[in-house]
């Protein structure tokens, strides 16, 4: 089947840039955003909510008393909560200006930040440029999670014959803010929005473009694009390398499965700099082979290359966000298709490095295609840790529903850097055991482990995985359970969510990531 060239027109995130205005000075803007905070009784308020910077200023030129607007709105400054004033005659000092949005932050946290961010630009969509407040309140705390939900909180994918809709703002400024002393703190959060926004694209793109060969043309383009060395093994070198889960899992498809290596050097790297590994779990698309799918399991599964689409996101921000260590990035890509030469329950494959698996569930192939790529890491990376991202498995979601991802670990240091990342970045994890109690289910009589070794499933499968990485440091997050949004909820849209890069960047874009990992 002839595939598509290429994407349609795409929705973007806004253009950010900071101001040290008021947002009513701001010209050319025709949203004004302000913060609005519950007010504490405790203080003597006799209000219910509070107005932060700008407002006196913008009610003043405005002749508005928004204090009231908001009483009779009944809003209680709750984060999220959103209150829009039209003003269809613009303002004395912009003759743009159509809404102020009166945008709730609640306890002001990070998170309460976010959530705000994400608010703010769903209540703003469609419009040409908004000015807002809101980071000024707080800046350390407030600026990267703001920024990170405001970019992401109106993304969409959409493939129409005519102009995309509901489409985010095209710009956003930042008053209040010192454009020289905020600058690099901004450059760190866009980089971060932007490779949650990348990941999510790439999850979305539909199958009948996106396969093993589109995807590594994109980790390509990402590469060139951020100073990365980039290889891709096509079918015939995963043949003269011995990549037996790769092939066999891809042999069924019209599309060659491939292998990406995406490799970062930090600017002032050293032969004594560590190396991390990155491996993401690529099927393009998941029909479940010959133990086939239902067919509303299958719906969502061109969104199965969610590990593989934060893989490379994730590498094309590193220099952005100052990552101190070398990253390679794995990403292990096949279609999981059916035909005369589909993988058979029975079969038995051997992975890179010698290792043999027995398949007796053809929809256990994420761990087949993983497992080629730990075993190459550990042989020809010398890692000082790999960390592996995947939507895996079906009982993950049974376990922790759809707003947590799930963390396996060997070491307690390197799951702790990975939890503290997910919670400070919107990307929650909860650890799971590495219980040895269940190993002996992975036991088969014709090969070094069975492929679908049953329930815990989620511990299996972390347990199948766990043989090929030796004694190197080792997290693998298994992302099944957030793959999809089934719904609008802060800075999450429905659909495909490519969970995963904000908490890698977080992680990776400190100062010591591997500080204590392995020790």
């Amino acid at each position: 089947m002839a595939r598509q060239a290429a994407l349609p027109s795409r929705v973007t995130p806004p253009q950010l840039a900071l101001s040290p205005l008021l947002p009513h000075a701001v010209p050319g803007v025709d949203v004004v955003a302000l913060p609005v905070l519950p007010a504490d009784p405790a203080d003597g308020d006799e209000a219910r909510v509070l107005l932060g910077p700008g407002a006196e200023e913008v009610g003043d030129r405005l002749g508005l008393d928004l204090l009231s607007v908001l009483e009779l709105d009944a809003a209680t400054g709750r984060t999220g909560q959103v209150t829009a004033v039209p003003v269809p005659l613009g303002g004395p000092d912009n003759a743009d200006l159509r809404w102020v949005l009166l945008v709730g932050v609640g306890a002001q946290t990070a998170t309460d930040f976010r959530r705000a961010g994400a608010a703010l630009a769903r209540a703003a969509r469609d419009r040409r440029a908004v000015a807002t407040a809101i980071p000024s309140l707080d800046p350390a705390t407030a600026l990267r999670p703001f920024v990170a939900g405001a970019m992401l909180g109106a993304f969409s994918f959409q493939w129409r014959s005519g102009p995309p809709e509901g489409c985010p703002p095209a710009s956003l400024v930042l008053t209040g803010l010192d454009p020289d002393a905020d600058r690099d703190v901004l450059d760190s959060a866009v980089a971060i929005g932007g490779a949650a926004w990348l990941s999510r694209t790439l999850a979305t793109v539909p199958s009948n473009l996106k396969d093993p060969p589109w995807l590594a043309g994109q980790a390509r383009l990402v590469a060139e694009q951020a100073g990365l060395d980039f290889r891709e093994w096509d079918q015939a070198a995963l043949e003269k390398g011995g990549f037996g889960g790769l092939l066999a899992v891809g042999r069924a498809s019209a599309s060659e499965p491939r292998l990406v290596r995406l490799d970062y050097t930090p600017e002032k790297a050293t032969r004594r700099t560590p190396t991390v590994v990155l491996v993401g779990k690529g099927i393009t698309f998941d029909s479940g082979g010959l133990s086939i799918k239902p067919g509303e399991a299958m719906a969502t599964m061109k969104r199965d290359m969610t590990g593989g689409a934060v893989v490379i996101a994730t590498l094309g921000a590193l220099r952005r966000v100052g990552c101190p260590v070398r990253v390679v990035g794995l990403v292990a890509a096949a279609e999981n298709a059916v035909d005369g030469d589909a993988l058979r329950p029975g079969d038995v494959i051997r992975h890179y490095g010698g290792r043999t698996s027995e398949v007796t569930n053809t929809d256990a192939e994420g761990r087949l295609v993983l497992a080629d790529a730990l075993a190459y890491a550990v042989d020809r990376l010398k890692p000082a840790a790999i960390v592996d991202v995947a939507t895996l498995t079906g009982a993950i979601k049974v376990a922790l529903g759809q707003q947590v991802g799930g963390l396996f670990a060997t070491d307690d240091v390197l799951a702790a850097a990975l939890d503290g990342a997910g919670h400070a970045s919107g990307e929650a994890l909860w650890r799971f055991p590495l219980s040895d109690s269940y190993a002996d289910k992975l036991s088969s009589k014709v090969a070094d482990a069975d492929n679908a070794a049953g329930g815990p499933g989620a511990i299996t499968s972390a347990l199948f995985l766990r043989a090929f990485v030796g004694d190197v440091p080792w997290a693998h997050l298994d992302v099944a359970s957030v793959g999809d949004a089934p719904a609008d909820s802060h800075e999450w849209t429905t659909g495909p969510t490519g969970f995963g890069a904000r908490l890698l960047l977080e992680w990776l874009g400190g100062p010591e990531p591997l500080a204590g990992v392995g020790g």
